[in-house]
């Protein structure tokens, strides 16, 4: 990952930060999350240029957001990782997210999560990067493929 420089500290700095605000009822968690970064950094005495980035970073981390910068590609990427991890990881991890939403009704929760997990397959590529391309996506695509029918 050496090829992304000095990226890869706003990066890992946005990494810290991109869920540090987390409501799973919530519509404004990035954006949360982003003003809470640049207040501490700004309080550590960080400059314009990296509080300015770091947001952006952020909040493209938005589910509605597109990555068009590499760092942005990059940091979505690492967010979506969990997606191509090995079958009984993702298992684990989509039994984790029903629990995080098991205040909402089954049916809705079906309908939703199958939306959301189809709006992943409809991508000519779930990852932006050619380095997660490479590693996750076809297994990505299979733990999607196969959670689509029978989301419980």
């Amino acid at each position: 990952m050496g090829r992304w420089g000095l990226w890869s500290g706003y990066v890992a700095v946005a990494l810290w930060f991109h869920d540090a605000i987390y409501d799973v009822r919530g519509k404004t968690n990035e954006r949360q999350s982003a003003d809470w970064a640049i207040r501490t950094l700004a309080a550590c005495k960080a400059d314009q240029a990296t509080l300015e980035r770091v947001e952006q970073l952020i909040l493209a981390t938005k589910h509605d957001a597109t990555p068009i910068r590499p760092d942005e590609q990059l940091l979505v990427d690492i967010d979506l990782a969990i997606l191509g991890a090995r079958p009984q990881r993702f298992a684990e991890y989509d039994q984790q997210v029903r629990a995080e939403y098991s205040w909402v009704p089954g049916l809705l929760y079906r309908m939703k999560r199958r939306s959301v997990l189809k709006s992943f397959l409809a991508r000519p590529s779930i990852y932006s990067t050619s380095y997660f391309r490479e590693r996750n996506e076809s297994q990505a695509r299979v733990n999607l493929s196969g959670i689509v029918g029978p989301i419980s």
